[in-house]
Formats: structure tokens, C-alpha cells, sequence
């Protein structure tokens, strides 16, 4: 009986996705992809960023159709949820305070020993932002015409959760729809990568990290990656065999949403390209630098944490975030930061400051700079560490903003813009299908600025 009914649950799954165009050979990954994506996304956005149940599901099944086919329970008791597709696979991520929401996996207790820790909370100011919260800069004018730009994304299903100004220093307008407010913590997906650049850009600051010094991690001592330097892993170009397509099976959906240790998958990657050559936008490589990270802080979940927390988290004051490790105790700095615009704005405004936020400094204005300059790849130079540029290349990636431009982006059209000619960042956050229209939004906003 048990063999019909397993028999019967593929001939589904087939039916599916050749009724979506999709070929047997994605078939085989499927059902593990779905089940993993969907307790993942489905904890952080019930337990993370406390959405409704109903807004976690309409978003998670925005991915693809076969999501439909999941079975879900919500466990808000114990703040954990359990997908199954089809009864092929079945997956259950479970929330920790204070670290989010991960797969569970067998024999990986690094997040259960850390939820049994005593840890303080992080500090909540009531000082004006960008050290507390106190936000008293509105402009009463620009704040009328962003809520009325948030409403009309939404009217053209543009899903778009919170828009954000910051200008001269100061927050001048923030507007919020659906679900969110100004404590939401929203998630960036690959925004993540700007903020672990700028974790690296800090040790190496405190003189923890020469990014000279190769191998970048052990296990390439003695093959041909031993020549791959850290730059070349802050660019993009590696030369590391990755596959971003995000189609089941392929290598970004089996790291983050199959595997236990997401840095470990993606340092087994073989070379594919000269080093300094080729640009491959990877989130492998990105995990690659959260591993780097990790071994330079003590290369323990709590030794990491307490570092993030005492050199990254509150001198920027961070007030609103959370950032998720793996089930190795490893921070997915791929994907999974989560914070409210007003703690994404404050990393944009540290850049602009050159490396420095509330009086420390982060960064070196010398890392900035570097951060924010071409590569030297063959075949997009418009990528600096971790923040895409909008020079570098023939064409401007935004052709109606200044040169000098540059932004962390995440799927689903997150973005944090960062216009230092104008002394002006933006933040945009939602659940963009598509593309969504940030070169035409910016022009508009630095339209009101010039006629304030």
C-alpha cells in the first residue's frame, strides 16, 4: 500500500511540473527544495519577521507553483513549522531567539546550544536615529509624496513593504504597507552579502584579517584554489564552479535549503575560471566569506555572535535584526539578514560616511573606496565587494542616477541605494515579482530634493 501511495505522489509531482514546463530532471530535486524553502521562509517570516500565517504562505508561494503542494504546520507554541511535499520529503525549522529560523538537521545542535545560553539583550535607545530610534526629521511635504509613491506601487502590484529616505544625514521619510512597520525586521536576501563585506572590511580594520594571505580557507591548501584571494572572493570572481539559477538541483537552491552547513557545500566547489578573470555572481562564494568570517572570530556560533554583536551590531546601533546561522552555526551571509528599514538605512548611511556610524568607525575610508570600485573581471567590472555599481561597465546599471551610485540588492527588488553625490540613500523593501522600477523612483525622489 505504502509503495502505491509513494508511486502515486510522483506521478503527481511529474503531472506538476510537466503541466508548469518543467523537465523530470528538476523533478528528482524537488520535493526536497520544497519542503526545505518552505519551513524555512515560512518560520522566519511567522517567528522573524512576525507576519500573519496567511501573508507568510501568499509570499512563500510566490516562488513557484509547486509550492501550492505543500502541506504546512504552524506550530506557534514552539514557534517551529513542518513542510511536507507530497509526502517525499518533509522538513521542520524551528525559531531560536535572537538567531531566527533554520532547517533542522540531524546531529547539528549548535543552534539548540546557543538558544540554552544566557545572552542580554541588545540595546534599544530612544536617542535620534541613526543611534536610537527617535526619528523627529520628517519632512511633511517629501513624507505626503512617499506615501503616495507606496500606495501606487501597490495599486500596480508592485508589493512594496517600506520605502525610506534618508538625506543629509537624516531620516526625511519613511512610509510602511501591509505587514510592516517601522520595527519589522524584513528580509534583504542578498543584501546580506553587502553586510558581511563590510563584517570582513571590519576585521580587517581591528587587524584581524590580511586579505592577502592565502589559502582563504584550509581545504584549499593544496589543489589549484590555494591562488584564490579574498578580494577576488569580495568580487565575484573567484573562478568558482557555482550555479545561481535557483531551479531544484541546481547549486544555490541545494545549499540553502538542503544542507546543514551552506560555507561547507560551497567550498567543495571546484575552480572553473583564471581567479580575477570572470565575474559569476555566486551566493556560494558569499557563504565562502561567512566561513571566513566564523574562523577569524573564534570559529564557534557564539564566538561570531559576540564578535558581530560588539564590532558590527552596536556601534551601528542596530535595533530591529536578526541574522540567521545555519545549522552548522554558520551566519548565511548569502541571504538571511533581517532588519527594519531603519537599520538597513543605517548600514547605506555608514558607506556614505565612509566607514563611519554614531561615532565609531567600521570600516576604513580606504575600504570604502576599494568597496566601491570596479573589479577587474573581463566580463562585468560594474561589481565592487558585495555592492553592485553603477560604473564600471559601458552602460550605467541605473542610467538616469549619478555615476557614482552603487546599492546592496536582494531578491525580490530589496535595495539599499546609496547616492553619495546627492548625500542621499534609499530603502526600498518588499515582494517584487519581477523587476521593479528603482532607477525611475530615485529620479523622482531626487526631484522633490530639488525642489524643497
Amino acid at each position: 500500500m505504502k509503495k502505491i501511495i509513494v508511486t502515486v505522489a510522483i506521478v503527481a509531482v511529474l503531472s506538476i511540473a510537466f503541466a508548469n514546463g518543467i523537465t523530470p530532471a528538476y523533478v528528482a530535486s524537488a520535493p526536497g527544495v520544497a519542503s526545505g524553502i518552505g519551513a524555512k521562509l515560512l518560520c522566519s517570516g511567522r517567528y522573524v519577521s512576525g507576519f500573519s500565517q496567511q501573508q507568510a504562505l501568499d509570499d512563500l508561494v510566490k516562488y513557484s507553483p509547486l509550492l501550492d503542494y505543500l502541506s504546512v504546520e504552524f506550530d506557534d507554541s514552539n514557534e517551529r513549522v513542518t513542510t511536507s511535499f507530497l509526502g517525499l520529503a518533509t522538513t521542520t525549522a524551528t525559531h531560536v531567539d535572537g538567531i531566527g529560523c533554520y532547517a533542522d538537521y540531524e546531529g547539528f545542535e549548535q543552534r539548540a546550544d546557543y538558544a540554552a545560553e544566557e545572552r542580554i539583550p541588545m540595546p534599544v535607545f530612544s536617542s535620534r536615529w541613526p543611534h536610537g530610534t527617535r526619528v523627529e526629521t520628517i519632512d511633511s511635504a517629501i513624507q505626503s509624496q512617499l506615501d503616495a509613491m507606496i500606495a501606487a506601487d501597490n495599486t500596480e502590484g508592485l508589493d512594496t513593504r517600506a520605502l525610506l529616505i534618508v538625506h543629509n544625514g537624516q531620516i526625511i521619510a519613511e512610509s510602511y504597507a501591509g505587514e510592516a512597520d517601522a520595527e519589522t525586521p524584513l528580509l534583504g536576501w542578498s543584501m546580506a552579502k553587502s553586510l558581511m563585506a563590510i563584517m570582513l572590511g571590519n576585521l580587517e580594520y581591528r587587524g584581524l584579517l590580511d586579505p592577502t594571505t592565502t589559502p582563504v580557507v584550509e581545504q584549499w591548501a593544496d589543489d589549484e584554489r590555494a591562488n584564490i584571494e579574498l578580494t577576488d572572493l569580495l568580487t565575484m570572481t573567484d573562478g568558482l564552479a557555482f550555479s545561481e539559477a535557483y531551479n531544484p538541483g541546481d547549486d544555490a537552491t541545494a545549499m540553502l535549503f538542503t544542507e546543514a552547513s551552506g560555507s561547507d557545500y560551497a567550498i567543495r566547489r571546484p575552480v572553473a575560471q583564471r581567479p580575477g578573470t570572470q565575474f559569476n555572481y555566486s551566493s556560494g562564494t558569499a557563504n565562502i566569506l561567512s566561513r571566513v568570517y566564523f574562523n577569524h572570530t573564534g570559529a564557534t556560533l557564539a564566538d561570531s555572535l559576540a564578535d558581530y554583536r560588539e564590532h558590527i551590531a552596536t556601534p551601528l546601533s542596530f535595533q530591529h535584526t536578526v541574522f540567521e546561522p545555519d545549522a552548522a552555526g554558520i551566519l548565511v551571509g548569502s541571504s538571511y539578514f533581517y532588519a527594519s528599514a531603519r537599520d538597513w538605512a543605517r548600514i547605506g548611511q555608514m558607506m556614505l560616511n565612509g566607514g563611519v556610524l554614531n561615532g565609531h568607525r567600521i570600516v576604513s575610508e580606504d575600504w570604502v573606496e576599494r568597496a566601491t570600485s570596479p573589479n577587474s573581471s573581463r566580463n562585468n567590472r560594474a561589481y565592487g565587494y558585495q555592492f553592485w555599481l553603477n560604473r564600471g561597465n559601458a552602460d550605467q546599471r541605473w542610467p538616469d542616477l549619478p555615476p557614482d551610485a552603487y546599492a546592496a540588492n536582494g531578491n525580490r527588488e530589496q535595495s539599499v541605494t546609496v547616492l553619495p553625490s546627492q548625500d542621499l540613500v534609499v530603502v526600498r523593501l518588499g515582494w517584487t515579482t519581477g523587476r521593479y522600477p528603482i532607477n525611475d523612483r530615485i529620479v523622482q525622489i531626487m526631484g522633490w530634493l530639488t525642489t524643497e
